[in-house]
This record gives structure tokens, C-alpha cells and sequence, in this order.
């Protein structure tokens, strides 16, 4: 039996979205970003569709792991590197990359006392503001790692950008970034081999100056734009996911009626409710205002009253036939996860992350 809320998974689009990685970075490698369970969507299964992939980028020690002992074999980049000893144990067994961001880190290779080596990626802070060293800090630091037993050579280079997101035309941020990661490694013993990595999927899209020797795409890989302007479909890639669910009530409701905690939403005049079964616990968002489109049967009818944990109304008045059981998309053909987003103040991201575990996984029928 098909549950009330499910997402339905076109997994052949991922070999399309990374086909269009390589179209925009055709001489670039690509570390698919399959943090977070894959953006949501399965990180067993997408690093199976990702196959083609160069390698594979992870934030956590744990999910690299996890990917491992599953038999993933390609290149793995933890992003957020390692925070204790024992993590750096785990980096080593399981032949993980691992992201220098910290002098904590930088002290802890210093003082590990195993000879197995380890790949590094060495993050260079040009703006965000959040893990990195500084560009005065680098050459001190970069020193200190050639002298370090366990860190296979030659070491690689990151950056990430904080605003490649936005209007290019107007954005002045992701150059200043661009220009402070090259002018920085510039100070350094460097050749050929140090590979470089510092485009998203905004700066793959956007910004072809950010391209170097790896590409992280995230959230294009899976059908979906990093611009709030654009959709996935618009910039030619497939979305994954789909979000459905079915209608479990419909009832009349007069002028004057409210719907919902708060009785928040006045009705106008006379129509139809539709009540369906899928709510805040289910990862369809909580603050999706009134009028957020969802589709019945096809059709789009504006959702009304507050969500709740398990179940949202619609106005039915539109689809005078509409009966308890009909199919409900709240996210997918015709109606893309970027317009719900914009619906409920949010990104994209936060939703297909944030669908829960009640919400059973179907892959889609290959033809």
C-alpha cells in the first residue's frame, strides 16, 4: 500500500544534471556533493546514480564512512575535516580526504604518531567567514603540513563561495573571493600537482572564472537551481524528487467559515475544503503562506489556513469533483520546489533536505 505522503525519486535524472556539470566544466573533475543523505534524497542511492562522478563530497566523518562500508571506492572529500584524534583515525582506515580548516587540526596531525598517509585539502578563508585559514595565515600553515609525515603530497587547495548566488551583474563578492584565493596561492611553493577546487553549483552556473581542477556541484545535481530567479528545469537540468500525497476529506465550508489553529484564513464565500494528508511532520514547510500552489488532480488550488503536523487544506472550489483519495503533488511537475520555497520564505534546499522519514522513498519506473 502507497503511503499517504510519498516522494517519488527520478534517479536517471542525476546522469543528466551531471552530464551538465561537465558541459559547463568539461575539463574540470567533479566531487559530487552528497552531504546531508544526498540533499534528502538517498546518499546509497544518488552515489549509485553519481557514479560517473570523479569523487564524491561528504560533510561529516561519519557519512564517508558510511559510504565505504557500502563499497563506494571513488575519492571522498569530508568537508568539515576531522575535530579529534579518533576522527583523524577514521580519515586514515577509510582512505577519506580531509578538509584542513583549524590550527586544532593542524596540531593534531602534528602530534599523530601512525604512518599511513593521508590526502588533504588545505581551506583557504577569502570571505565567508566560517571555516578557513586567512590568506596572512596560509603560507605559515602550508609550511607546517609539508612537514608532516602522514600528508601525502602534493596538497590541494579550497575555497568556497559565499555569494555566487547572487546577480552577477551586480555582484562584487565572488570576484573579490576569486581574486583573493589566487592572489594568496600565488605565495606559495605550488606547481602543477597542488589541485585546486572552488566552485558550487552557483559558481559552475554562474562565474566560469571560478572553474579550476574540481567542481563541487551540489544542489544542481539534483534537478534544482542554486538562483532564486530560475528553476532547474529553466537552466536544463531534471529534478529528482517529487513530493505527493492524496486528499483524505473534502466538505463544504461557508462565508464566513475559518480553516485552521488560529482560524487564521477567512472564508469569502461558499466552496470546498480539501484536506490532505501531509503536514510540518512530513517536511512540507511549516510557514507556506496562504495561496502557496498545490496541485489536485493536475490542477493548481491555493492552499488555505495554517499547516499542521499532519495534515494542510485547500481551497476546492475550482475542482467542484474532487473526492477523498485524489492525487496531490506538492512539489515536482508543474509546480517546482523553487516556487514552494519562495512560497514559504525559504531556499529550496531546506525542503527536499527536510522531508522526514515518514515520507516513504518510491523510485521512479524506468522506461
Amino acid at each position: 500500500m502507497i503511503p499517504a505522503a510519498y516522494a517519488v525519486l527520478n534517479v536517471a535524472a542525476a546522469s543528466h544534471n551531471l552530464q551538465k556539470v561537465r558541459e559547463y566544466a568539461p575539463h574540470a573533475k567533479i566531487m559530487a556533493v552528497i552531504k546531508a543523505n544526498a540533499y534528502g534524497h538517498g546518499v546509497l542511492r544518488l552515489a549509485g546514480a553519481l557514479s560517473n562522478a570523479d569523487g564524491f563530497a561528504v560533510a561529516r566523518v561519519d557519512e564517508g564512512v558510511r559510504l565505504r562500508r557500502a563499497g563506494v571506492q571513488k575519492r571522498i572529500a569530508v568537508l568539515e575535516g576531522f575535530t579529534c584524534a579518533e576522527e583523524l583515525d577514521e580519515l586514515v582506515v577509510h582512505g577519506l580526504d580531509a578538509v584542513v580548516h583549524s590550527f586544532a587540526q593542524l596540531a593534531i596531525f602534528e602530534a599523530y604518531t601512525e604512518r599511513d598517509k593521508i590526502a588533504v585539502w588545505l581551506k583557504l578563508d577569502t570571505g565567508m567567514n566560517r571555516l578557513g585559514f586567512k590568506p596572512a595565515e596560509l603560507q605559515a600553515v602550508y609550511a607546517r603540513l609539508m612537514q608532516c609525515s602522514m600528508i601525502k603530497q602534493p596538497i590541494n587547495l579550497m575555497t568556497h563561495l559565499a555569494n555566487a548566488d547572487a546577480d552577477a551583474k551586480h555582484d562584487t563578492m565572488t570576484l573579490k573571493q576569486l581574486a583573493l584565493f589566487n592572489d594568496t596561492l600565488a605565495t606559495l611553493p605550488l606547481d602543477a600537482g597542488n589541485e585546486r577546487s572552488i566552485a558550487n553549483s552557483a559558481g559552475i552556473l554562474a562565474w566560469s572564472q571560478a572553474i579550476t581542477d574540481w567542481v563541487r556541484p551540489g544542489i544542481m545535481l539534483y534537478g534544482i537551481s542554486p538562483f532564486a530567479e530560475s528553476t532547474g528545469a529553466e537552466l536544463g537540468l531534471k529534478p529528482i524528487m517529487s513530493l505527493h500525497s492524496r486528499l483524505i476529506a473534502v466538505k463544504p465550508i461557508v462565508k464566513g467559515d475559518t480553516v485552521g489553529y488560529g482560524g487564521g484564513w477567512l472564508c469569502e464565500q461558499d466552496t470546498m475544503l480539501g484536506v490532505v494528508a501531509i503536514g510540518y511532520a512530513d517536511g512540507y514547510p511549516r510557514y507556506a503562506r496562504v495561496g502557496t500552489p498545490v496541485l489536485v488532480n493536475g490542477q493548481r488550488v491555493p492552499l488555505i489556513g495554517r499547516v499542521s503536523m499532519d495534515m494542510i487544506t485547500v481551497d476546492l472550489g475550482s475542482q467542484p469533483t474532487a473526492k477523498a483519495g485524489d492525487a496531490v503533488t506538492l512539489w515536482g511537475e508543474d509546480l517546482p520546489v523553487e516556487e514552494i520555497a519562495l512560497c514559504a520564505n525559504t531556499i529550496p534546499y531546506t525542503l527536499v533536505c527536510g522531508v522526514t522519514q515518514r515520507v516513504r522513498q518510491i523510485e521512479a519506473m524506468q522506461e
